[in-house]
């Protein structure tokens, strides 16, 4: 019997260095100084001693997109803390942010390979990206399939997959896993950015996976859940927590395991090469301390049907555009802000792309039929077609919703601030990004000379903000 370790860091977003993050307790939400690269690398380094070294660590990838650092610099300024923490390989989402020859550059820099089984060229139909890679850890072979974002052709911006298509990774899965086994793979690990739900799925179709390190919907599971034969877990994001599963394998076959969700607080040291190495990171990026204002409420964006960081963020945009309606994307990454000082480095983790206000005006028709689309994005009963973040969020409308109603007729009531929405009324909107509303809704579309950044510190400049402790004319969503 040999026994090994695993060790999973997903959705790191950019952050690294600790910032707040949301905890729920009983007593309520709190707000905990969490994560950090040098923090993640003391605790890298001392359970690989632990181990004698029979440690793999590994990167469900949302890795170098998330904060303005990330954002302007393409990722480029956080390779070498990257590096620097001995991963094995990682798969990718956000990192197609500026087009796939770019995730190319960028991998090449790294001291690890980037997996994608399932991204393919659409001229000759050949992967730009590494498969699998097997590596010997504690005596056994461990085999790795990577299974990138499939929605990154689906629901994200064009210019994300431009000349790349993404399958769902089930065909890839299943082959890559018996070839690995020919070539003599001990244990199969699937390193996977298909979202929680998904990756049960494709453990349900695809026998002889293992384990599957999850990555993309965000969840801290303080346990594994099993499918089968197969392990998976999944460790939060942001750097907060990371995931730790130790197995002792024996035939090809886990025959015990344990596992725990790290908290990444204070109680771990930082190492000192790695806090240089981020030091030299964040010195490539911007001064934005500066102070925009203040909230009464915590910001945040860790509930799936409304959020009060979005609340904020579309208050201004709305205020922007001259309009009640506005709407962004579920975006699911941004810390927390707790209430308090506001600074220009928190409006950046809200919205790190800084797109453009838009404006656009849109039957009550479009409305309920964008929404409906993103609610089966959203809730869709087969996980593959689930393709989203969280619901999309909106301002100047209450809906009502059944959510097992089918595909379609999910929406039961749909209100403005002025009465029942009208499905023959036009409204004019305000929104970001064309993931706020597709490009197949409305007419008159056009983007202002105000991004979101600015939108916010408008808003926050406003005193009147200062006493609110609720943003007047939020979404509200009702489960009937």
């Amino acid at each position: 019997m040999s026994r090994i370790t695993l060790l999973q860091m997903n959705d790191l977003h950019g952050y690294l260095t600790p910032h707040p993050e949301l905890i729920w307790t009983a007593a309520g939400p709190e707000y905990p100084m969490l994560g950090g690269l040098a923090r993640i690398k003391t605790l890298f380094d001392r359970i690989k001693s632990e181990t004698s070294g029979a440690t793999l660590a590994l990167d469900n990838g949302d890795t170098f997109h998330g904060t303005h650092l990330a954002v302007t610099t393409k990722g480029k300024a956080l390779v070498p803390p990257i590096n620097a923490l001995g991963l094995a390989a990682m798969t990718a989402h956000w990192e197609f942010a500026w087009g796939p020859a770019h995730v190319e550059e960028l991998a090449a820099r790294l001291s690890y390979p980037l997996l994608a089984a399932n991204c393919y060229r659409k001229g000759d139909n050949t992967r730009p990206f590494p498969a699998t890679v097997m590596r010997e850890v504690g005596g056994l072979q461990i085999g790795v399939i990577g299974i990138a974002a499939t929605i990154i052709d689906k629901s994200m911006p064009p210019h994300f997959s431009e000349g790349v298509r993404f399958t769902n990774g089930v065909d890839e899965a299943r082959a890559e896993s018996a070839a690995l086994r020919s070539k003599g793979a001990d244990l199969v690990i699937v390193l996977s950015h298909l979202g929680l739900p998904q990756d049960l799925e494709l453990a349900r179709q695809v026998g002889g996976i293992n384990v599957i390190l999850s990555g993309h919907t965000h969840n801290r599971l303080s346990e594994p859940v099993a499918v089968g034969e197969t392990l998976i877990i999944q460790s939060g994001c942001h750097g907060a927590f990371i995931g730790r599963l130790d197995l002792s394998v024996a035939d090809g076959q886990i025959v015990e395991s344990s596992h725990s969700l790290i908290q990444i607080d204070d109680t771990i040291t930082e190492d000192a090469e790695m806090a240089a190495l981020v030091a030299e990171a964040q010195s490539k990026g911007e001064d934005l301390t500066r102070i925009v204002g203040r909230t009464p409420i915590a910001m945040h964006r860790n509930t799936c049907l409304t959020a009060p960081m979005d609340d904020v963020l579309l208050a201004a945009v709305a205020k922007a555009g001259g309009t009640e309606i506005a709407f962004s994307n579920g975006w699911r990454y941004g810390v927390p802000v707790p209430p308090g000082d506001v600074t220009c480095n928190d409006l950046w983790n809200i919205v790190p792309v800084n797109p453009p206000v838009s404006t656009v005006t849109m039957y009550g028709q479009e409305i309920l039929k964008m929404m409906e689309e993103n609610i089966e994005r959203t809730f869709a009963c087969d996980p593959f077609d689930q393709m989203g973040g969280y619901l999309k969020r909106f301002r100047g409308l209450s809906l009502q919703l059944k959510l097992e109603n089918p595909k379609s007729q999910r929406i039961v009531g749909a209100f403005t601030q002025g009465g029942p929405l009208d499905p023959n009324a036009q409204y004019p909107v305000s929104f970001i990004t064309a993931q706020g509303v597709p490009e197949a809704f409305g007419t008159d579309r056009k983007n202002l000379e105000i991004t979101a950044i600015t939108a916010m510190e408008r808003w926050f400049a406003d005193p009147a903000w200062n006493d609110q402790k609720s943003v007047a004319g939020a979404g509200q969503v009702t489960i009937v």
